[in-house]
């Protein structure tokens, strides 16, 4: 796979189905997400609604085709949590370990960063050698283990949380700025 084919662009409603066709295979045969049904169509489009209200939800496109996508959601509720997000990330099974994954961490990082976010944070259910792995790889380090908190396939998983800054902490902090806002910047990632 030659990165240089693959665009990065916001999500849309009609991708939901080809983002979902990437998830789906991940929830039915992995402990990587702790889902055990996938979701429905309509569900799914609902979480990508209300992400793209405060935040980007990212896709990869490859012959004009959806191969991977990666978004940042709210970490905790409260107020005082707003400059930090939660990272995800997801590619298709035949894409994996090609710099999909890094190309679109990279593309929501300069995204978040417009938007004043300062802490990335991933959870990671454990062991994943290859996701941690990715993680150290983009600067995160591992600020967390938590033992046996997830239960799927009749197994008990750890869950480690790993962390990264952005940017500068100053105070007072820099107000965080809706994606929504910032439109015009969305085909210059």
């Amino acid at each position: 796979m030659n990165n240089e084919l693959i665009t990065v662009r916001m999500a849309t409603a009609a991708d939901t189905e080809e983002i979902l066709g990437i998830y789906g295979p991940y929830v039915t045969d992995t402990a990587i997400t702790f889902e055990y049904e996938v979701p429905t169509v309509e569900e799914f489009a609902e979480r990508i609604k209300h992400i793209l209200m405060k935040y980007p939800y990212l896709v990869a496109i490859l012959d004009k085709k959806i191969v991977g996508y990666a978004y940042a959601s709210t970490f905790k509720d409260r107020a005082a949590y707003a400059w930090a997000v939660e990272m995800t990330v997801y590619v298709k099974e035949d894409c994996k370990a090609k710099g999909l994954g890094k190309k679109l961490y990279i593309a929501l990082e300069e995204m978040l960063e417009k938007q004043n976010i300062i802490n990335l944070n991933a959870c990671i259910a454990y062991p994943n050698p290859v996701s941690i792995g990715f993680h150290q790889h983009m600067g995160y380090k591992t600020v967390g283990h938590f033992t046996k908190c997830g239960y799927k396939f009749e197994t008990w998983y750890d869950m480690v949380w790993m962390e990264k800054m952005i940017g500068k902490h100053p105070v007072p902090p820099n107000e965080v700025i809706p994606i929504t806002l910032l439109k015009k910047q969305w085909n210059k990632i």
